[in-house]
């Protein structure tokens, strides 16, 4: 609706100082010929409003004009009030923070809307921890990394990746933090392309006496955006078919929800429930980005077995060998 065009555009100008007729085109996503002739209107309807032409002019509010006005609708008020754990806040020092900005919101919302924003506050919660998945605690290079991000600075890391546990040194340009599932994230640039780097697994970081070198127009959403798809797009070669126990049934597919290839042939709460008795046995099709990450299969021992193909049950032939190797019976 174009109302809420106008009160987004003053509030965008409110928040910026000055911001070109382009931009506020791209952040709005209409044309700058809409953008122009809503300048109009807002100047029409008293809001002090100019443009300045050249290379450094732009829309603009005149200095210290600003408005109460939130614009919320009664959904906007209670979206905001429908709160993530503070688990991410309290990472970055922001614990108490949160609380009382929430209390400066609720102050300011006009009285119709806020016993809804109270009483979503009180009945919605959103976790985004996994169950068993995750650091148990705030990466401990999270406050450095941090810092790097909010002034600007290249960083220096010592890494530690997952797929052969080898440390490696990297020169970064960050971009910002990315808090998924509770595990954080760092978005940054190596040698010009853009890396995803899990603070769980930084073995040291240094702050670099050193502006950042970002490549220019991109900001943190637009490199996070294309990391994260390439990510969930990258293609599952390895197909992998199993025999799971009955009574471990339920346990592996809350940890192996994400690999199934496709849903299950018996549902948990189906087993036992009909004329037939249970099967002893329940076949899963799964699906792996690559063959070591089927080694987590091991960890259910004999309650999974799997059937094919050959070169995973070759694969944890050798890991469960090595591991005999590591604890031998004692005699």
């Amino acid at each position: 609706m174009k109302s809420d065009r106008l009160l987004s555009i003053l509030l965008l100008l409110q928040t910026h100082g000055r911001l070109s007729a382009a931009e506020l085109a791209g952040r709005l996503e209409v044309s700058v010929r809409t953008i122009m002739r809503d300048v109009d209107a807002l100047s029409a309807s008293g809001v002090p409003v100019y443009t300045e032409r050249g290379r450094t002019g732009g829309i603009a509010l005149l200095p210290g004009y600003r408005t109460d006005v939130t614009g919320l609708t009664t959904d906007e008020a209670r979206a905001l009030f429908v709160l993530v754990t503070d688990r991410a806040h309290t990472d970055l020092g922001l614990g108490s923070a949160l609380g009382s900005a929430l209390r400066k919101v609720m102050a300011a919302l006009p009285a119709a809307y806020r016993p809804d924003a109270d009483l979503a506050s009180r009945r919605i919660l959103i976790d985004p921890t996994r169950w068993r998945g995750g650091p148990q605690r705030s990466p401990a290079e999270l406050a450095i990394v941090q810092r790097a991000v909010f002034t600007d600075r290249r960083l220096r890391l010592r890494y530690r990746h997952g797929r052969d546990s080898r440390v490696r040194s990297y020169t970064l340009d960050p971009y910002g933090l990315v808090n998924k599932t509770g595990v954080w994230y760092l978005v940054a640039d190596h040698c010009g392309h853009p890396k995803l780097f899990r603070l769980d697994r930084i073995a040291s970081a240094a702050i670099l006496d050193e502006p950042v070198q970002r490549r220019g127009g991109l900001e943190l959403p637009e490199v996070w955006d294309g990391l994260r798809r390439y990510i969930d797009e990258f293609p599952t070669p390895l197909k992998v078919r199993v025999r799971v126990r009955r009574e471990a049934l339920a346990r592996f597919l809350r940890f192996h929800a994400a690999d199934l290839a496709e849903p299950p042939p018996i549902l948990v709460d189906d087993l036992g429930s009909g004329a037939d008795p249970a099967p002893e046995h329940v076949e899963i099709r799964l699906q792996f980005h690559a063959l070591v990450a089927s080694e987590a299969l091991l960890a259910f021992g004999t309650d999974v077995e799997v059937l094919e193909p050959a070169d995973v049950r070759h694969a944890l032939a050798h890991k469960a060998a090595e591991i005999t190797d590591l604890y031998p019976r004692q005699s």
